[in-house]
């Protein structure tokens, strides 16, 4: 049952949309909260289901924040619940126990838990949604995905679905305190089904040079080529960072807390100039490619075939509109990747492609960009772990 949305009484009417299909911005999400086709709530079992206001820092120029309730559920295996079937159902069959989230717990690496979100959406025909973790998340190597009931797939809601949306959370290379309220994942909903052909990603590089590849010509086959960038710092020679297997809890709400030092190793390429993935381990890496995006888009990083390689990279993989805009201050911003190999020792190269940059175009211009504006924390990016760490000096 959908209940009461507080608040948000004053949002004022919005233009209409410049394009009839894409990616809603932060206005469109406004309006669709102000409607309470978005809403939250808090839900503790054996309690009464509780009203929740949802602040304007959640919502990002593309994207909403989703923020995790006061109830996680360890559980054995990862699932989907299938066409029919509600995610609380597959709750009862699978959880091992309840982690009480209100005063914030720990969540072990390699376990799995499914979180009820304290959003809820109602999507009307035609609008569709997509989760993505946050950068943060992604970073810290927190492999989260969304579940809404009834799913047959990961990160994607139907549309015309109404209901609950669940996060599943399985940390990888460290264990985390998390607790109701944090934000590690977000939605970005998207009105017709817009596809990014090459001709268009084309037109876009040509006429905005959204990446920057001064030694060669962008690819733009299936997106926007990104290359790795192994050349080294000048100074220290350091290309990346490798999680060490055994360290302390990191507290997803502690801000520029942790040394880099006691968490990650650092990485310098082979003599050669390529460096060798360790099956399992995980890595930070920059692209080679300073990043655009242009007010009007959104842009999303897709892992690169395994067909060239046993390796994965980028969970996270939404850029925000104004992400590395230079009048949003961002110019020479690098896309940061989060790289980890599968099976076998594999080989990469500098310059070598891992990724591709698919850009998606906004129903319209969005009223806030990515930036110091509204806070963000990568803008202007070059190799950077997540904002849990203090700033690295190399």
């Amino acid at each position: 049952m959908e209940l009461p949305f507080p608040g948000h009484s004053d949002t004022p009417a919005q233009p209409e949309p410049q394009f009839s299909t894409g990616i809603l911005p932060s206005q469109e999400l406004r309006a669709l909260i102000h409607e309470r086709r978005i809403w939250a709530q808090r839900k503790i079992p054996g309690t009464m289901v509780q009203p929740a206001e949802i602040p304007e820092s959640q919502i990002q120029p593309a994207s909403l924040d989703l923020r995790l309730g006061p109830v996680a559920y360890r559980v054995r295996a990862s699932f989907l619940p299938g066409k029919n079937v509600a995610v609380e159902q597959k709750i009862d069959e699978l959880a091992m126990h309840t982690v009480d989230l209100a005063n914030g717990a720990v969540l072990e690496r390699h376990c799995v838990y499914i979180v009820p979100l304290m959003e809820n959406v109602r999507l009307g025909w035609r609008v569709s949604a997509r989760g993505n973790p946050k950068s943060s998340a992604g970073r810290l190597d927190i492999f989260t995905r969304l579940i809404a009931d009834g799913a047959t797939e990961f990160d994607t809601v139907r549309s015309n679905y109404s209901g609950p949306l669940y996060a599943e959370i399985s940390p990888r290379a460290f264990s985390v305190v998390v607790r109701e309220g944090s934000r590690l994942c977000q939605l970005r909903i998207q009105r017709g089904n817009p596809q990014a052909t090459d001709t268009a990603m084309r037109k876009l590089q040509e006429d905005m040079q959204v990446i920057n590849a001064e030694t060669r010509q962008v690819d733009v086959s299936g997106g926007l080529a990104v290359s790795v960038d192994l050349s080294g710092d000048p100074l220290s020679g350091i290309v990346g960072y490798r999680a060490k297997h055994h360290t302390g809890l990191i507290d997803v709400e502690n801000i520029s807390h942790y040394e880099a030092e006691e968490y990650w190793d650092p990485v310098r390429p082979e003599k050669n100039g390529g460096l060798v993935l360790n099956p399992g381990d995980f890595y930070i890496l920059a692209s080679k490619e300073s990043i655009s995006v242009p007010p009007d888009y959104a842009a999303e990083m897709v892992a690169y075939d395994t067909l060239v390689g046993e390796f994965r990279v980028h969970y996270a993989g939404f850029f925000d509109p104004g992400f590395g805009y230079a009048e949003a201050g961002g110019a020479g911003s690098r896309a940061v990747l989060e790289v980890r190999s599968h099976e076998v020792p594999f080989i990469i190269e500098d310059g070598q492609v891992v990724g591709r940059l698919l850009y998606e175009r906004l129903t319209s211009r969005p009223d806030k960009l990515y930036g110091q504006a509204i806070g963000s924390s990568y803008q202007r990016q070059g190799l950077q772990l997540s904002k849990q760490f203090k700033k690295l000096s190399r």
